[in-house]
């Protein structure tokens, strides 16, 4: 090329949850069966939309012939209408419809909220933390992120003071990003430790993005709460979408709320960025958003929601139990998501480790990814896929960590198989570690 075309921050653009599909379908021909233990699609595990919900998008296509075109850019004027309604009779900040942001999934939205910052402002983001959030951050400065600490042996709750002290020492952070229900550890913020964030973010004032795409996906006793109902005062961005929930990841349906644009001007004017950036776009994708409103009033969904959240609610329970007492295993019961972070004491991955795979081509695949000098919990992960099929990712290269373990979903719709999977695991993990 006549120029370097290659944006500085290309090499932070990594993905580890989807990148081991390649692997494992390699090792699938070989004749191994895969367990994909890796990603958050219900749908791709074997959940079903339910058939009530196909019922009414079917209406909808045959009677509206406005689902075909252009939305606002904003968003369905319906949809958004809903959404305010339902974020003010839950308490907290009141927001109207201008509040609201439609996008092309949460993926567009976090790459352009992250993408729209100025260079020089960083944001502050959990350890361990789902990859689009670090790279995104990372790519839009370039420069290596600053990170706070989820604590493995306090039910993943953040360690407020470490949070505090980044913040203190680091002037050019002017965001703090939390992810809740999380996403890779399953934990639930309780109300406490958000009003302390809040008031962290108040005290230095910093703007805060809570990324809720999880938000009716809690269970165990746990008693989440969305940040509007902490944020008081303090500039804020919510994110959620309808990927997990109903679930229909393939719409590519997600939204923003803007909380407390009047509050800052710097802060409006970066919501305004956002806005107009959108309208380069024309609009989001139409028939979703559509539904929304249609789809969460009925009667029908919260029950259908409930019930969903008993079967992670099993899961989580099954996967500690059978993992709880396994030497050098730190292991929480997720209270939210449908995922659990399983993590290795400190120290106890020495890099070295390794199985005799007996798969001679299997072994032949994943011998680049079994080097001494890579993340211990890495070369665990595919001495694991190769081993068993069984298919997770690590914390450290998947989910931007300092810590060493791995991340596996509470998905499997089969009750039989989900146990044989764990049984399968825990003798690895035994073998592995011994």
């Amino acid at each position: 090329m006549r120029n370097d075309i290659v944006h500085p921050g290309a090499d932070e653009l990594t993905y580890e949850i989807r990148q081991i599909v390649d692997v494992a379908k390699k090792l699938e021909k070989t004749g191994i069966d895969i367990y994909w233990e890796n990603i958050g699609d219900p749908v791709a595990k074997g959940e079903r939309i339910e058939e009530w919900m196909k019922e009414k998008i079917i209406d909808l296509i045959n009677k509206e012939n406005d689902i075909f075109a252009y939305s606002p850019t904003m968003g369905d004027l319906k949809a958004r209408e809903y959404i305010a309604y339902e974020r003010n009779i839950e308490g907290g900040i009141q927001i109207t419809t201008d509040d609201i942001l439609f996008f092309n999934g949460l993926g567009d939205a976090i790459s352009k909220v992250y993408a729209y910052l100025k260079k020089e402002a960083r944001v502050l983001i959990p350890d361990p933390t789902y990859p689009t959030h670090s790279s995104a951050e990372k790519a839009h400065s370039n420069k290596k992120g600053f990170t706070y600490r989820l604590d493995s042996k306090n039910s993943w709750y953040p360690d407020l003071a470490d949070m505090r002290e980044k913040v203190e020492k680091n002037p050019e952070i002017s965001g703090i990003t939390i992810i809740n229900p999380d996403n890779p550890t399953g934990m639930v913020y309780p109300k406490s430790v958000m009003r302390e964030i809040v008031r962290l973010a108040r005290e230095y004032q910093l703007f805060i993005i809570s990324d809720e795409i999880y938000s009716n996906i809690f269970y165990g006793g746990a008693d989440h709460k969305k940040i509007a109902s902490v944020i008081d005062d303090v500039p804020a961005i919510a994110m959620r979408g309808i990927s997990k929930e109903f679930p229909w990841p393939g719409a590519r349906c997600g939204w923003v709320e803007f909380y407390n644009r009047d509050k800052d001007n710097v802060f409006d004017r970066y919501c305004q960025s956002l806005i107009d950036a959108k309208m380069l776009e024309v609009c989001s994708t139409t028939l979703p958003q559509k539904m929304i409103p249609i789809i969460m009033s009925d009667e029908r969904y919260y029950p259908y929601l409930k019930k969903k959240n008993k079967r992670y609610e099993k899961r989580s329970k099954e996967l500690y139990e059978t993992l709880k007492d396994v030497d050098g295993l730190i292991v929480n019961e997720a209270r939210g998501a449908f995922y659990s972070a399983v993590v290795f004491e400190k120290g106890l991955l020495k890099g070295d480790e390794g199985v005799e795979i007996e798969n001679s081509e299997a072994r032949t695949i994943v011998s680049p990814f079994l080097k001494k000098e890579g993340p211990p919990d890495k070369r665990f992960v595919y001495n694991l896929l190769a081993s068993t099929g069984i298919c997770v990712v690590p914390l450290s290269s998947g989910f931007n960590s300092t810590e060493q373990g791995f991340r596996i979903t509470l998905l499997e719709c089969d009750d039989k198989k989900f146990s044989y999977i764990l049984q399968k695991l825990k003798t690895f993990i035994e073998k592995y570690i011994s």
